[in-house]
């Protein structure tokens, strides 16, 4: 079935890019998939980076579907895109309905998207992974493809102003190798082996950012741990 919706925007939004002169830098994206079902697996630091892990597919020529929360399917704007783009609404409330549509879609052979710290991390680290994306892996028989972003916090985040403006941002992609998700294993084993790729890839595309941390203007998007101002993840839990 054609795309009618999601082809343009994904146009769209690359062409917003280019205004934008961000420099996007991806490695990996052959591990994408060119046919069949898969779990793809991000970090979320930014509220613009289901869009920066949906053009890892674009390669590919693939869609990536998102697990997205059910309030944005309410909004007047994004609701109606959201829905003909076939994202999938997460009704926490009802979580079997998502999890079934999430699986109906990747038995029927389609990439879906998850981001399974739930909500962005204000400490840019890496927050608890949810077993979501394994169990759904594990049921549809399908791999996890796991990757990391690094630099769309800079754009927009949580607590943080939007930055649209000309200003060059390094936007840094890399994505795995699949892994297996064997219905003989515990979820929460595969989870633990998942994160770990995700910190590994992480951390690579925070040693490939062409701005270092000594460099930095401004190190409010930078990790504690690595000599920015960003809270700590104890600092994040206390602030509540």
């Amino acid at each position: 079935m054609a795309e009618l919706v999601y082809r343009p925007v994904i146009g769209a939004a690359h062409t917003l890019f280019k205004a934008l002169d961000l420099r996007i830098d991806m490695k990996g994206t052959e591990n994408i998939p060119r046919t069949g079902g898969a779990v793809l697996v991000s970090n979320h630091i930014g509220y613009l980076d289901f869009i920066f892990t949906g053009l890892t597919a674009r390669s590919s020529n693939r869609m990536v579907r998102f697990m997205a929360k059910e309030s944005v399917f309410r909004h007047t704007v994004s609701g109606p895109l959201m829905r003909a783009m076939k994202h999938i609404p997460v009704d926490r409330a009802k979580g079997e309905a998502s999890y079934a549509h999430a699986l109906d879609a990747l038995r029927s052979g389609e990439i879906i998207g998850v981001f399974p710290e739930a909500t962005i991390s204000q400490s840019f680290t890496l927050k608890s992974f949810k077993s979501g994306a394994a169990r759904l892996a594990q049921e549809a028989g399908v791999p996890l493809i796991p990757m990391a972003l690094w630099g769309t916090q800079r754009i927009w985040t949580k607590g943080r102003p939007r930055n649209f403006g000309r200003s060059h941002i390094p936007i840094t992609m890399r994505v795995g190798e699949p892994m297996p998700a064997p219905t003989d294993e515990y979820a929460g084993a595969i989870t633990r082996r998942l994160r770990e790729r995700v910190q590994e890839l992480l951390e690579a595309a925070q040693r490939s950012y062409p701005v270092r941390p000594k460099d930095a203007q401004d190190t409010w998007w930078i990790p504690a741990h690595l000599g920015g101002t960003a809270p700590t993840p104890d600092q994040v839990r206390e602030a509540g």
